[in-house]
């Protein structure tokens, strides 16, 4: 999130933000993000075309996640103790493979196999180009930076799904995951002219106790919860299209992706204003507005106004809770708060998409879709019992330095 400038400190006298390793490593997270999200949008298809139902579909879906965080807290822990370049290395070659073994051998039961090694690529990737953005960026502007790196996930949010379905609808799941393996390796060698600065950190001995950064687990379940309606979301609103004669996924994924970017360019420096209440509160309701739409007035403006809605919702919601998990931690303890908050975003975003299919085949989508926006009040209750209290909320900060 953007952070605005102290009083009477011009911008200008501020230290130097964009540097070659933080652009390389948003590139880097823009590949990472692209791979993904068009392998996400298209695997319930690919899916289907094996035989299987929105049911299997949405356990590939919680395999996914189960396995990322399984492994997170582990890559948490390696990052902690000062690696950063072999976990970004083993990660981006497993999301570079993982696609491939999708069509080499196009069996349900191996797609399930390499979707869940695809979940292992992606715990090691995005937690470790998190900690080294977290490491490059000057610390004086350091809200402001992990903005911009954000920016890097609402881009790969605005093109990865049309691009995905534009390659399987036009040129089959072959060369869309072959397509998928050249945009990670493009971010492999990317990252090999990122010069991070060395992190030179204790030894810390493997504590099964201790990797999960307890600092920033409230905001991780207010994230948790909210994830349960974009694991319904990118899975099922493009065949839910489909299904109901509505513009297409990419164009649902477009307009969405498009209203996420307004947000963090024109809205970033409320987090640094006002704190993070205004984004919870307001992400919160445009979500569950969003799926209400979709549940009981599906119609193209109504599809286009949830797109709409649900952009503003993910696009504000997740960098603000990501600062306020992140930004009181140690050199020591930056991987396992990143890994943590991103535990949660996984497993919101599994059990999100496996509860979705499993309704979908019990109750139809308007039932699901009515149903799982309730993760939308839940969210809200986890952080105003909770999250708001803790101290690594920007809200509390903010207002005990205006009572001081």
């Amino acid at each position: 999130m953007a952070q605005t400038a102290p009083e009477g400190r011009s911008r200008s006298a501020q230290p130097k933000l964009w540097t070659k390793d933080l652009v390389l490593i948003i590139l880097v997270n823009l590949c990472v993000f692209t791979n993904h999200i068009m392998s996400l949008s298209t695997f319930p298809f690919f899916i289907k075309s094996l035989g299987g139902t929105e049911a299997i579909a949405g356990v590939c879906a919680a395999a996914f996640s189960f396995v990322a965080v399984i492994i997170r807290p582990f890559v948490g822990w390696w990052l902690d103790n000062g690696v950063r370049r072999t976990a970004l290395v083993i990660g981006l070659l497993l999301m570079a493979l993982s696609p491939l073994g999708y069509v080499t051998v196009p069996v349900l039961s191996i797609a399930i196999f390499f979707r869940m090694v695809h979940g292992v690529g992606l715990s090691f990737s995005n937690s470790t180009t998190a900690t080294v953005a977290s490491d490059v960026i000057c610390k004086p502007r350091f809200a402001e930076g992990m903005g911009y790196f954000g920016m890097a996930t609402a881009l790969a949010s605005a093109i990865a799904p049309a691009l995905g379905l534009s390659l399987m609808e036009g040129f089959g799941f072959k060369v869309l995951y072959i397509v998928a393996t050249c945009i990670a390796l493009l971010g492999l060698l990317l990252f090999s002219f990122v010069h991070a600065p060395r992190v030179e950190v204790p030894h810390k001995p493997l504590d099964l106790r201790t990797i999960i950064n307890r600092d920033s687990l409230p905001a991780t379940v207010t994230m948790l919860v909210f994830m349960f309606t974009f694991g319904a979301l990118e899975n099922f609103v493009a065949i839910y299209a489909s299904d109901k004669g509505l513009p297409s996924g990419s164009i649902y994924f477009l307009i969405m992706s498009v209203m996420l970017l307004l947000v963090r360019v024109f809205l970033g420096r409320l987090v640094d204003e006002k704190g993070e209440a205004f984004f919870v509160y307001a992400c919160n309701a445009s979500m569950l507005v969003a799926f209400l739409l979709l549940a009981f007035v599906p119609n193209v403006v109504t599809f286009i106004l949830s797109a709409a809605l649900a952009g503003f919702a993910f696009g504000g919601l997740e960098p603000s809770l990501q600062s306020m998990a992140v930004h009181t931690s140690s050199d020591e303890t930056r991987g396992s708060a990143n890994s943590t908050f991103l535990c949660g975003y996984d497993i919101g975003y599994g059990l999100g998409g496996g509860v979705a299919g499993s309704l979908i085949t019990a109750m139809g989508y308007s039932a699901m879709w009515a149903i799982v926006s309730l993760a939308c009040v839940v969210s809200v209750l986890v952080y105003v019992l909770w999250a708001r209290h803790s101290d690594t909320s920007f809200s509390k900060a903010l207002k005990a330095e205006r009572r001081g």
